[in-house]
């Protein structure tokens, strides 16, 4: 039996990642799972699957899940706790569901274990992607993406990449992919939330809405498959049918195509390079809307363009975009600033905070952290 250790157990990541383990009882096995403070859903799901351990993050919620969770699982408080159920000898593979920077550290701690290592915490690679590198070279851990588009180029790139043109990354184009940017300024936090195929997180959502999410997953594909940033393409695809595309030099064009369901981008991580069943329905083309395609609006999905613009900068830029995202996002979602003030903040920010080379995870926290305040001074000053 193989056993997985899920970080983020709670999230919608880390519940389809269940959902599929449940049709897989007797071959996969839970042995821990995290969450930061939602220790009554963290206590169903030792519940129900007896893990040997779960991680609460919050010292609060950890003693209200010493209360009640079974004499099965053993609870641990804090990130260190993290670490420890995401490299532990025992555990096979760990899902990093962790929203945000918050995800790092114990991504690479199961790195450096040798873990399976399947990435749904796209943020890591956006802030420490050279780190990531390095750590894989020194390991035998294998790095799977659960992300559907990287997990579609990956699944696409099986056959090699010799003759590789560029990759395409599809975007839905999220809630506001018809309305005219001057209806933007009055978008609230709830609108933004409201995707119209995915069911996540409202931070997730929301960059989704501004189509940041995207710019997070170009960065995130150039160190998934060693790419510049020529080399990576957005097409918007309203029916999240076509998850990526893959171009070759000789005009053929190879894509993955699913119904939108988190689950087979999961099964294939877990069960790669096999296939298990996902429960997710078969795709019928017959029966499916027409599938459409246009060019981005660079022009109203500002944070695109950002995300572009910090990679070609590379070094500490794109930490700098994905802190000053974080903060912007979060000021939003509690009604401090409007929609569109997103990408000033983020704009803003990028240009305040010097780019420099990140060497270690130490440099890596400190301009998260110097980058988030910057935002926050931002917001202060100009976005009462």
């Amino acid at each position: 039996m193989k056993l997985i250790s899920i970080l983020g157990a709670t999230g919608s990541i880390g519940q389809s990642t269940l959902s599929v383990i449940e049709r897989h009882r007797s071959d996969i096995g839970v042995f821990a799972v995290s969450a930061h403070t939602d220790w009554k859903s963290l206590s169903e799901i030792c519940n129900r699957y007896s893990p040997t351990y779960a991680v609460m993050v919050d010292e609060v919620a950890g003693k209200q899940l010493e209360k009640i969770v079974n004499h099965k699982t053993s609870v641990l408080i804090g990130n260190d706790a993290l670490d420890f159920i995401a490299s532990h000898e025992k555990v096979d593979m760990v899902m990093a569901a962790i929203v945000g920077s918050a995800g790092i550290h114990s991504s690479l701690a199961a790195i450096k274990a040798n873990k399976r290592l399947m990435l749904a915490n796209k943020e890591s690679l956006v802030l420490a992607g050279e780190l990531f590198e390095k750590e894989l070279i020194n390991s035998s851990s294998e790095l799977i993406p659960v992300d559907s588009e990287h997990s579609a180029i990956f699944q696409c790139l099986l056959g090699g990449k010799k003759g590789l043109s560029k990759v395409q990354l599809t975007a839905s184009g999220g809630p506001f992919l018809n309305r005219p940017i001057k209806d933007l300024h009055t978008i609230s936090p709830e609108e933004a939330c409201a995707h119209p195929n995915w069911d996540m997180g409202k931070k997730i959502s929301v960059d989704s809405a501004t189509m940041m999410n995207k710019g997070l997953e170009v960065i995130e594909a150039h160190y998934l498959f060693k790419l510049d940033a020529q080399a990576i393409d957005v097409v918007i695809h309203p029916q999240s049918i076509v998850h990526s595309l893959v171009y070759f030099k000789d005009g053929s064009v190879i894509s993955q195509l699913g119904v939108p369901d988190m689950r087979t981008a999961i099964a294939f991580a877990i069960s790669y390079p096999e296939r298990i069943d996902s429960g997710v329905q078969e795709l019928n083309l017959a029966d499916a809307s027409p599938l459409e395609f246009y060019e981005p609006d660079y022009g109203k999905f500002r944070c695109l363009k950002l995300s572009f613009d910090a990679l070609r900068s590379g070094g500490s830029a794109m930490g700098t975009l994905n802190a000053a995202n974080e903060v912007a996002v979060s000021s939003f979602l509690s009604g401090q600033i409007k929609f569109l003030d997103i990408p000033e903040i983020i704009e803003e920010t990028l240009s305040g905070i010097q780019n420099t080379n990140l060497d270690d995870l130490d440099a890596v926290i400190e301009n998260d952290l110097r980058s988030r305040k910057f935002a926050e001074e931002v917001i202060k000053r100009g976005f009462k």
